[in-house]
């Protein structure tokens, strides 16, 4: 299903239109933002199990769901994440995908024209997010499969098993990621690509900086000073853990800025977030009115800058590895 520049993507757009902004990368840092980052962001970061995810946070998939409304909605990227990743695949349309961390199907469902001819395995620790998975791919064409499961475990499938693996934002969660990129490395088979998507540390800094703002305003406990749990695998160390499993790792950038014209939209965006993942871990003890005053402080905070600027700004730098 090879496709010729300028011909008819499985979706109908033009392939080599479609992803031709990419040529010209979007640029939104400036030495203040860099400054900013180095000011704001610790060292210190979240750690999520994988169990926590399954358990806690994604019992259902309504932060996932509003996460990527949030991103689609409000990014001035003419490309969304799925255009980034489908160039990243280099799809025929024949092959066999597995993708970890499947969460919703969303992405899925968006390369699944891609692979009109190919097979997909959605695959993810969370019952809830793999139904809403089946829910958004049923009755497409494509065979699909839905498999339940730990991405450091995926004994389910047979050695050579998938042309192409990917794992978008989700790495962080696995409890043995040395193991996961053996596994992903043993099931892809030769000539196959591997395809992680993560953040830098400093990915939407304005957002960190308004929720540590807060916390102080607060007197908030230290432990909630943490950086995202990102930082375990991110765009800045990721390609040294992938290389000892992959003979080829490369890197690839690339920028978004997320502008919110009214602070309650962002609001939703960062409750979806766990309020920069202070809600997230299971047992912090954290009563409702702490996060009642949490959100009102960074309304406020939101609002100065929209009556200031005319929109609040997140800068996304953001990317993934191609491994093979």
């Amino acid at each position: 299903m090879d496709l010729p520049p300028g011909a008819d993507a499985p979706d109908g757009h033009d392939r080599s239109t479609a992803l031709s902004f990419t040529e010209t990368p979007l640029d939104f840092s400036t030495p203040e933002l860099d400054a900013l980052a180095l000011k704001v962001i610790p060292e210190q970061h979240f750690e999520l199990r994988a169990e926590d995810a399954r358990d806690s946070y994604f019992t259902d998939t309504s932060k996932l769901d509003a996460k990527q409304l949030a991103h689609d909605r409000f990014r001035t990227n003419p490309l969304a994440l799925h255009d980034h990743l489908i160039r990243a695949l280099d799809l025929r349309g024949t092959e066999e995908l597995l993708d970890l961390g499947c969460g919703n199907g969303e992405i899925l469902a968006r390369i699944r024209p891609y692979l009109a001819a190919g097979h997909l395995t959605a695959f993810d620790i969370a019952p809830a997010a793999l139904e809403a998975a089946r829910q958004r791919l049923d009755g497409v064409a494509t065979p699909c499969e839905f498999v339940e499961g730990s991405a450091d475990d995926l004994s389910a499938f047979a050695t050579d098993s998938f042309d192409r693996v990917m794992a978008v934002y989700m790495a962080h969660y696995v409890t043995d990621l040395d193991a996961c990129f053996a596994e992903v490395r043993r099931v892809l088979r030769p000539g196959g690509r591997f395809v992680l998507a993560t953040d830098r540390t400093d990915s939407m800094v304005e957002m960190w900086n308004v929720h540590f703002a807060a916390l102080r305003e607060m007197n908030a406990p230290q432990r909630l000073f943490r950086a995202t749990p990102k930082a375990r695998i991110s765009l800045s160390n990721g390609a040294e853990q992938l290389a000892g499993h992959f003979a080829s790792v490369e890197r690839v950038d690339w920028q978004d800025q997320l502008q919110f014209g009214k602070a309650e939209h962002f609001m939703a965006f960062y409750r979806s977030c766990n309020h920069c993942c202070a809600g997230s871990k299971p047992g912090e003890g954290l009563p409702p009115a702490f996060f009642t005053e949490l959100e009102h402080r960074v309304h406020a905070h939101v609002q100065a800058a929209i009556d200031s600027t005319g929109y609040f700004a997140l800068t996304k730098y953001t990317g993934h590895f191609i491994c093979s």
